[in-house]
């Protein structure tokens, strides 16, 4: 019989390893590179600043600094690209800066372009790296081949510098470019939504009120030739008529309540709100805690009071919307299985909160097409957020949260 021995842990040998990891060779090629790029770097950032401070005097020298502040900025974005790739520094590329046509002219573009903060890092980055950048090489070549013990902690500390540095000047601005960055986007989604409502109710009026007018009016321009002839059958197209018109009434009143309800000026939103939820398919129940509605808590106050306790008509007809289109997924998506709605509005500092909840099937998601993804980029464009929490056979809470303004007091 044979007989096997265990071998005792601390007998056995440490596994086999790699010298050095994929980050750190990831890092050595980012330090060797440095010393190539740093001279190329440097020599325009001498070379651009020079020629354009002597040129400064004529008429030339502004807007050829103000064309190598701007290559510098393309300079900054290969060395942001080569530090995402080698160093996986995640940095924010900046907001570039508008042309001429969008700055207002040329003067104002190139004045713009010359206090750019961007553009004159960039140029510190290139001026500062060459020094630097020959201390990386040689410590990463030679240590290659008589440091390689040590290398990997070396290169490691030399790397995070480079982060440092990538992150402290070639990173936008601040937090207000970044700021300036969103409002863009923000204002670019209220301008469509803008354009699509307009598109909207362009179409509403076009296909409802307006085919059902001009109906009416060839209705009546029969019953007129008809009245003498044949009385009995213009009473009747009179008759029919009155139908129509009556139709052309609501309709209007519909497509005017979609833009903004007479209710919500005059009686608030707790009014407004309890009069979309009259029209769900299941009961809803409105819970709206704001102390200047007319409608819930400015009890013994003055009109001027509940006034300014409600929030800006823009936030107050945004909120409007909001639970409109939402008790209107519950109409769509709850399934037959719910019972029943709720919709609670109130404020929360600066904040106004609006929950709807439903105890329908659930499941809803801002991808799942129903209307969310649009809410959701309409209450970012004014500083909003909409959470969705909606698993799958347990109802569906949506929270939309918007910025408290007061209304105008004036």
């Amino acid at each position: 019989m044979t007989m096997s021995h265990a071998v005792p842990d601390n007998d056995r040998p440490p596994p086999v390893r790699a010298v050095f990891s994929a980050v750190t060779w990831k890092e050595i090629a980012y330090l060797v590179s440095n010393l190539p790029l740093a001279i190329v770097g440097f020599v325009y950032a001498v070379v651009m600043v020079s020629t354009a401070g002597g040129l400064s005097v004529t008429a030339v020298g502004i807007p050829l600094l103000a064309c190598g502040l701007y290559l510098s900025r393309q300079l900054g974005r290969l060395d942001r690209a080569r530090a995402r790739g080698l160093l996986g520094v995640r940095v924010d590329e900046p907001t570039p800066i508008p042309g001429p046509k969008r700055s207002g002219g040329f003067f104002p573009w190139l004045w713009t372009s010359i206090k750019d903060p961007v553009g004159w890092r960039t140029v510190l980055y290139q001026l500062i790296r060459l020094p630097w950048g020959v201390l990386t090489f040689t410590v990463a070549l030679t240590g290659l081949f008589v440091l390689w013990p040590v290398l990997p902690y070396l290169v490691r500390l030399m790397a995070n510098v480079d982060r440092a540095m990538v992150r402290g000047l070639l990173s936008p601005s601040d937090d207000l470019e970044r700021r300036i960055a969103e409002l863009e986007s923000d204002r670019g989604v209220v301008v469509d939504t803008a354009a699509a409502d307009l598109r909207r109710i362009e179409r509403d009026l076009h296909d409802g009120a307006q085919a059902r007018l001009v109906a009416l009016a060839m209705g009546l321009g029969l019953a007129k030739e008809k009245l003498l002839e044949d009385p009995e059958g213009a009473a009747a197209m009179v008759d029919e008529a009155h139908g129509e018109v009556k139709l052309a009434l609501q309709e209007l009143r519909d497509l005017a309540r979609g833009i903004h309800p007479a209710v919500l000026t005059d009686r608030g939103l707790d009014a407004a709100l309890s009069s979309v939820a009259a029209r769900c398919v299941v009961p809803v129940k409105v819970v709206v805690d704001l102390p200047g509605d007319p409608a819930g808590g400015a009890a013994g106050g003055t009109a001027g009071d509940a006034a300014r306790g409600r929030p800006a008509e823009a936030i107050e007809g945004i909120a409007y919307f909001v639970v409109s289109e939402l008790l209107q997924n519950v109409s769509k998506h709850a399934g037959p299985g719910a019972r029943g709605a709720t919709v609670e509005v109130w404020r929360a500092g600066a904040r106004l909160m609006i929950r709807v909840s439903d105890d329908g099937q659930g499941g809803a998601s801002p991808s799942g097409g129903s209307g969310l993804a649009g809410l959701a980029e309409r209450l970012g464009a004014v500083d909003g957020v909409l959470v969705v929490d909606s698993p799958a056979g347990a109802g569906t809470v949506v929270t939309a949260e918007l910025p408290w303004r007061d209304r105008d007091r004036g």
